[in-house]
């Protein structure tokens, strides 16, 4: 009982650092039917925020001394200003281009991300140990389990929930859920496009940096290729929840998380490094059966 239960904390967990980054996906694709791949970017700009270069080499000097209410509000600081900048700089530009235009757009704002990392940081991973203390265990019906999972599944209801709220509360919030309903009319009837998109980044940077803190104090490594596999996840998620569905997204996130570790607590011990395949046969098997996802869009049309 207790083995099953720290399985389960261990895949709402790992499913929670999936829906975070899904969502963040998700509500950009929602606004500017734009699968933005350099979301994962924004994880890992947020990430290196944390250190600073000592000199012209490549070593670093982790920001530790700050107080963590601080470095937490510089860190979303950084990622929600960099969300901007590039919505601002590279997006709108391009935003009524061919979709495809806009993809690729994502891809270079990616690689021109991780490049700029390498050229200041060096492309050698680098030790980042925040709040090691997370680490320690909580004694919850008798199984040990590190303070950084309950956290996370905390965390993460708490900005699910306030999302919510802020998309159904707020009038920037319905502005939004009108756009990613039906962008022509909600921009007919007096929706500013710009400040609607604007927002959609800002949040998705917000989330970014949640996701960057989470993750670094969970692995303590930085590397400039370190949202790829965060993002690519994600993206699969927010495909098996279904493209164009917030509701989706996070359902996806927690499918992909909580199928990952079932793999790898089933699978025979040689097949475990290969539980991949198996996470990517179980999605294909789900697309199978659901080919718009888990839980269908209202609307699949072109946003802008």
């Amino acid at each position: 009982m207790s083995a099953l239960l720290q399985h389960v904390v261990d895949a709402v967990a790992l499913g929670s650092l999936y829906a975070l980054t899904a969502l963040g996906i998700g509500l950009i694709f929602g606004v500017m039917r734009l699968i933005n791949f350099a979301h994962g970017d924004f994880i890992m700009v947020g990430a290196f925020s944390l250190v600073v270069p000592t000199s012209a080499a490549t070593s670093t000097l982790l920001i530790g001394a700050w107080p963590a209410p601080l470095l937490i509000a510089g860190v979303c600081a950084v990622v929600i200003a960099l969300a901007l900048a590039t919505e601002r700089l590279a997006f709108r530009p391009a935003r009524r281009a061919d979709p495809a235009v806009l993809l690729i757009t994502s891809f270079a704002v990616s690689f021109f991300l991780q490049h700029a990392v390498i050229a200041i940081h060096g492309g050698r991973p680098k030790s980042a140990n925040i709040w090691p203390h997370l680490m320690d265990p909580v004694i919850v019906a008798g199984v040990r389990i590190p303070q950084l999972q309950l956290i996370t599944i905390v965390v993460t209801l708490v900005l699910l929930v306030a999302l919510v709220l802020f998309l159904k509360r707020t009038p920037v919030g319905i502005a939004m859920r009108a756009a990613s309903e039906d962008f022509l009319t909600a921009r007919l009837l007096g929706i500013r496009a710009n400040y609607v998109i604007a927002a959609a980044f800002a949040i998705s940077g917000l989330l970014a940096a949640v996701v960057s803190l989470l993750f670094v104090a969970q692995t303590s490594v930085l590397s400039f290729h370190m949202g790829v596999p965060l993002v690519l996840f994600a993206f699969v998620a927010t495909v098996v929840g279904g493209m164009g569905n917030l509701v989706g997204a996070v359902v996806g996130g927690f499918v992909v998380g909580v199928a990952s570790v079932f793999f790898q607590v089933v699978l025979p011990e040689a097949w475990r490094s290969n539980r991949d395949v198996w996470v990517y046969a179980l999605v294909l098997l789900i697309l199978l059966f659901r080919p718009s996802g888990l839980v269908k869009s209202k609307s699949i049309e072109e946003k802008v």
